[in-house]
């Protein structure tokens, strides 16, 4: 196993000769968030799973804290995986912070993906003239140092905000331990590195065709967002909002995201 596939968990499951899929998770996450899709996706495609560095089952060592202040570093880590695996063309799904690194990605190297479907993507999380992002900047310090002074009783106040449930809902706990499973200092400041980026300026650059998928009701995304998006990409796109509740409906509504997801993976825009 080399340096990359270790760093990242790398694996490629399935057989299918559909095409390459990539499963990229969101902060707090990691690979199994996709446990409830990937076992419909192995009959018909290869599926690409890896952990973002920082994430809990990667090694805290090989986290560059310099390469990973801006979300560039989690684009280039994209960009080397796919290069390491050989892939010529994919179907990349995003979710969160992840989305909008393929964003990134695909604005460098638009060959390398035939569509993008953007799960709870936002290009600003902060409020700003004429954008409404859903957090004001005196929200986000208090969650900075919420996270500095008990990283643990933060996790436990911040994930049942963000699934959309109580501590005793199973989606809730899962999310709960992948984010308790991140270093503190680590979780901080990739935390600092989401919640602060802003990549609107670059949304024209982005020519491949994106589905936008997202939930009625998102703590971190307001729906506004993802007409935002839809309006400023520069390539074609299209909106699904789901009926669904959080930031993780992957996790906290499997039953109603997984078709969703399968049907956006499936079909293109022109379908």
């Amino acid at each position: 196993m080399g340096i990359l596939e270790e760093a990242h968990n790398l694996r490629v499951v399935g057989e299918g000769k559909r095409g390459m899929v990539v499963l990229a998770h969101g902060f707090g996450t990691d690979q199994s968030v996709w446990r409830h899709l990937v076992p419909h996706l192995v009959a018909d495609y290869r599926v690409v799973l890896f952990d973002n560095m920082g994430a809990g089952p990667t090694n805290p060592d090989y986290f560059d804290f310099a390469r990973y202040a801006t979300l560039d570093g989690y684009a280039l880590d994209l960009l080397a995986i796919l290069h390491e695996l050989r892939v010529a063309s994919c179907i990349y799904v995003g979710h969160s912070v992840s989305a909008v690194v393929g964003l990134l990605a695909s604005i460098s190297r638009p060959d390398l993906f035939s569509k993008l479907v953007l799960l709870s993507a936002t290009p600003r999380l902060l409020n700003d003239v004429d954008y409404h992002g859903g957090f004001e900047q005196e929200e986000l310090d208090e969650l900075f140092e919420g996270m500095r002074s008990n990283y643990k009783a933060w996790c436990s106040g911040f994930a049942p905000l963000c699934v959309g449930g109580d501590m005793e809902s199973v989606s809730v706990q899962e999310f709960s331990r992948t984010l308790f499973n991140i270093r503190p200092d680590i979780a901080l400041s990739v935390a600092q590195t989401v919640f602060q980026s802003d990549v609107r300026s670059l949304l024209p650059l982005v020519t491949t065709p994106c589905h936008i998928v997202q939930s009625t009701k998102d703590l971190a995304v307001p729906v506004a967002v993802s007409e935002y998006l839809h309006k400023h990409l520069g390539g074609d796109s299209i909106v699904e909002v789901m009926p669904s509740e959080g930031h993780l409906p992957q996790l906290s509504s499997p039953e109603i995201v997984t078709p969703v997801l399968l049907r956006h993976i499936q079909y293109d825009i022109a379908s």
